[in-house]
């Protein structure tokens, strides 16, 4: 899930695009005060491109050497490599709130040329957290967020009392072997050891954003995040709450059945039968995701498929390399060429041994043509083979749109990116692995299997639907202060019970910061993406099966080795931002608006018979 972030936004996506993104500082130097000069050309139509073509000629030269940087502090945390990340950090942010400043002085000039206009938009437009223009605020925003994303990388909990870091208690947390109150230790531990600590500083990061979006002409940065989505931000807010709505019974229908499951499982003292499911229980540290207890909630029959993929990448001994291999294979039966050797030479595939590293996955471009990598802790397991995909789905998009102007060089819009793995790896079918051979042929499950493998699915797509939303929503609250500090953990609790119907473990303590807790939150990367991206891949998918003629059962469809579908996928990838993101969703499905509905398709099944499963039973919580 997936987007690096800098203070240049716009111009650093093709940076580093990872699966819960990693760290880039906000920004400050004198330096880049000297590097960037007060705008030397006219206020007219030919003063606007002029303009514009200086700026991407600028933020191109630095990016290169800024990516650097930002890739050696991911997979070597220390004092020199944080140390660097924030002086070019720094520098990004007063180049990116110069640039911002002077594009909206000619955005409001008449007669502009359509895509000088949008490129102004989109300086204006990009920033994450914009420092404001007094002395030594952008050093101040650049040191703190530098500091919170070290501190989470080297965050832990305990587990029965010993510590426990970061990628070995996520993992943990989906051993179902856990007891409750394992789990309830874990959480609160990492809760409790790694957010609250950040709320001081997070609350002085909010204000200094809060001062640099305001003088970019928006009320707050939560504003601003929503204005880079080809709309207003009132209409984007909007439709994204119109597309939970589509999708929002199905995640009722799932709640209302894993809750029963695990009543049954852990009896009235540690889950009661109505209400709000406790958060550790459900195989994630945030609850985003509910895939490892698959095995405590499945029903007997339909919830056995019959295999298990982490089992089968075990027996077929596949290492990191041979894993993420095999995704790249997926891609070239689609036509598209081979990752690039270097590639293979400068990726990060495991943790390694000897320093401190962001595990969070991610996908780099550091040179916007094809110096492209990943940056992953993998191990032998489904959720990581799955995770290759992702990345390299970034990977694929990067180097599809790398002919473009600077500003252009990054997804339709942040969903986009978040949503080409995916749907690659909705097309990782049993028939898909029998073909790449992984499965025989007698290991296919038949029709009356299908609810399992939907469930399986369900567990991690739809679950996750209402934290992606939520996330930015709680951020939007605090940017534009209807949640005052002393309320930030109670508001955080109270949206996640409204959307997500889950409750903490333990009591919270009044000075928890429990959102810290959550990389994208400190690491300051807008979490709307991932929602956008669980339902766009769904509208791919379908549009792909489609394409490749499939008629059966939505679910079943694997494009694997159909070339037309990469030809027509990669016609959407080629125009990275070249156009509004209508323009690029309508070139590969057809349609111009983003929609839940292919995804309510694909499972409608699952949803028959969970309501099936779930008559008599209270419905929500």
């Amino acid at each position: 899930m997936k987007l690096a972030k800098t203070a240049l936004k716009t111009s650093f996506a093709a940076l580093a695009i990872s699966l819960v993104s990693a760290p880039l500082p906000a920004l400050a130097d004198d330096h880049a005060a000297q590097e960037v000069t007060e705008a030397e050309f006219p206020l007219t139509p030919e003063g606007a491109a002029q303009f514009v073509a200086s700026a991407e000629a600028e933020m191109a030269e630095f990016s290169t050497t800024a990516a650097h940087i930002y890739w050696l502090q991911a997979t070597n945390i220390n004092y020199d490599s944080n140390k660097l990340a924030a002086k070019y950090g720094a520098e990004a942010t007063l180049m990116s709130v110069k640039f911002a400043n002077e594009a909206a002085k000619y955005a409001s000039i008449e007669g502009l040329d359509a895509d000088v206009s949008r490129k102004l938009d989109m300086l204006r437009n990009g920033i994450s957290m914009p420092a404001p223009s007094r002395d030594g605020a952008a050093e101040e925003l650049s040191n703190i967020a530098t500091d919170l994303g070290a501190q989470y990388g080297q965050g832990k909990g305990t587990l029965n009392g010993e510590p426990i870091n970061g990628s070995d208690i996520e993992a943990e947390m989906g051993n179902p072997e856990r007891t409750p109150a394992e789990l309830a230790e874990m959480w609160a531990s990492w809760h409790d050891n790694v957010g609250a600590p950040m709320r001081e500083d997070y609350t002085r990061m909010l204000a200094i954003a809060n001062e640099g979006a305001t003088e970019l002409g928006f009320d707050n940065v939560g504003t601003m995040w929503r204005s880079g989505y080809d709309m207003t931000p009132e209409q984007f807010a909007a439709e994204t709450e119109r597309m939970w709505q589509e999708v929002k019974p199905l995640y009722v229908a799932l709640h209302t059945y894993v809750r029963r499951k695990l009543n049954e499982k852990h009896g009235d003292a540690v889950q009661p039968a109505t209400g709000p499911i406790r958060a550790d229980l459900l195989g994630n540290m945030w609850a985003q995701e509910w895939g490892n207890i698959y095995p405590l909630v499945a029903p007997e029959g339909a919830g056995d498929i019959g295999y298990d993929l982490t089992d089968l990448i075990v027996e077929k001994d596949l290492d990191a390399v041979a894993m993420t291999k095999v995704g790249e294979d997926f891609f070239s039966s689609l036509g598209f060429d081979p990752l690039p050797e270097t590639f293979w030479e400068r990726s990060q595939f495991v943790k390694p041994r000897d320093r401190d590293v962001v595990c969070h996955a991610s996908a780099w471009n550091l040179d916007n043509v094809d110096d492209i990598r990943i940056k992953m802790c993998i191990k032998q397991n489904a959720d990581d083979f799955i995770t290759i995909h992702h990345e390299l789905g970034h990977n694929y998009y990067q180097r599809a749109y790398n002919d473009k102007d600077f500003l252009h060089l990054t997804g339709a819009n942040d969903g986009f990116h978040e949503a080409i793995g995916d749907m690659i790896a909705l097309s990782i079918t049993p028939d898909y692995l029998v073909q790449i051979d992984m499965l025989e042929e007698d290991q296919v499950p038949s029709a009356d299997k299908d609810i399992g493998l939907l469930l399986r699915q369900a567990m991690d797509k739809v679950a996750f639907l209402p934290f992606g939303l939520l996330v930015d929503r709680y951020r939007w609250s605090l940017f534009d202060g209807s949640v005052a500090p002393q309320d930030y953990n109670t508001a955080w609790t109270e949206l996640r019970t409204e959307y997500q119907g889950i409750v903490p473990p333990v009591e919270r303590p009044d000075d928890a910061f429990d959102p810290g807790a959550k990389y994208h939150v400190p690491g300051n990367v807008s979490y709307t993406r991932y929602f956008l991206a669980r339902l766009l891949q769904f509208q791919f998918y379908k549009a792909a099966c489609d394409t490749a003629g499939w008629e059966g059962p939505l679910h079943r469809c694997s494009f694997y080795g159909n070339e037309e579908v990469g030809q027509n996928l990669n016609a959407m990838l080629e125009m990275g931002a070249s156009k509004p993101w209508p323009d690029a969703l309508e070139a590969f499905t057809g349609e111009r608006q983003m929609s839940g509905k292919a995804m309510v398709e694909y499972f409608a099944p699952l949803m028959d018979w969970l309501e099936e499963q779930n008559k008599g039973q209270e419905q929500g919580w």
